[in-house]
């Protein structure tokens, strides 16, 4: 085949193509990392209702970053040298990381639609300080998840999934081990001082003002889930649109090429 100055100009954009899906390869893979290594601890959270899609989804993400990265490099050798079996081995392997990318986008979307408070309430209702967990698992989702709102409630100055009076409004693990006349919330729920003492013992009990956190914690738990779905979900999304294109020029340029 001639090397005409379109087929030149078609080389060119593909290989352009390649060079944004290799960047965006690096900056997708770069953004699940950031989300799988739970820089705000979320993991119990969602491991204790079994339902950590979301985490899978960036560990999809990860893998597909990378193998766009790489796929993206034997793109362009094949297009420079316009050597067919290289393009076609190309294509084939693409169309494979496509589909992968495809579920990614679509588990980390879906999943966003679970982020609502009653989701997270009712673990902790169920799971917070259980007494008798009879399963490894449930040991294990039972500390997990305990730790995790005991450090969430002090570091955020909140209590609850919507505020303190989930702990009295319904029935949980917590208040079914503990008379009345006791903390009706979790001790982390009591406002402190700069040296973590309590400012007022009976005015946390009581749930006098000042003295218990009254915001619930909802926006610092769904939050970043959120922003790490919609990151996952949204930019993926970008990705994929893009090299929808470039896999249509690739497979024109596959087709004009000679034998």
């Amino acid at each position: 085949m001639s090397q005409s100055t379109g087929v030149r100009v078609v080389q060119g954009v593909l290989i352009f193509g390649n060079v944004i899906i290799m960047l965006s390869g690096i900056a997708l893979t770069a953004e699940c990392i950031f989300h799988v290594s739970d820089q705000h601890n979320l993991w119990p959270f969602l491991a204790a209702t079994d339902n950590s899609d979301i985490f899978a989804a960036a560990w999809i993400g990860l893998f597909v970053g990378f193998c766009l990265f790489l796929l993206s490099i034997v793109g362009i050798f094949g297009i420079m040298k316009s050597a067919k079996k290289v393009i076609l081995t190309y294509l084939i392997l693409m169309l494979i990381v496509y589909i992968f990318e495809v579920a990614s986008c679509i588990t980390a979307a879906t999943q966003r639609d679970f982020f609502v408070p009653n989701f997270f309430l009712k673990q902790m209702l169920q799971t917070y300080s259980m007494a008798n967990p009879l399963t490894q698992a449930e040991i294990r989702n039972t500390v997990g998840l305990t730790n995790a709102w005991n450090r969430l409630m002090p570091d955020n100055n909140c209590c609850g999934v919507n505020g303190p009076q989930d702990w009295i409004q319904f029935n949980s693990e917590f208040r079914s081990r503990r008379s009345d006349s006791a903390f009706p919330w979790p001790r982390q729920c009591c406002t402190t001082n700069q040296f973590g003492q309590m400012l007022s013992v009976t005015g946390c009990k009581l749930g006098v003002p000042g003295y218990v956190y009254e915001q619930g914690c909802f926006d610092f738990i769904a939050g970043p889930m959120d922003r790490h779905a919609w990151g996952v979900a949204w930019f993926g999304f970008a990705i994929l649109c893009w090299t929808f294109f470039v896999l249509a020029g690739t497979m024109y340029y596959y087709a004009i090429l000679d034998n």
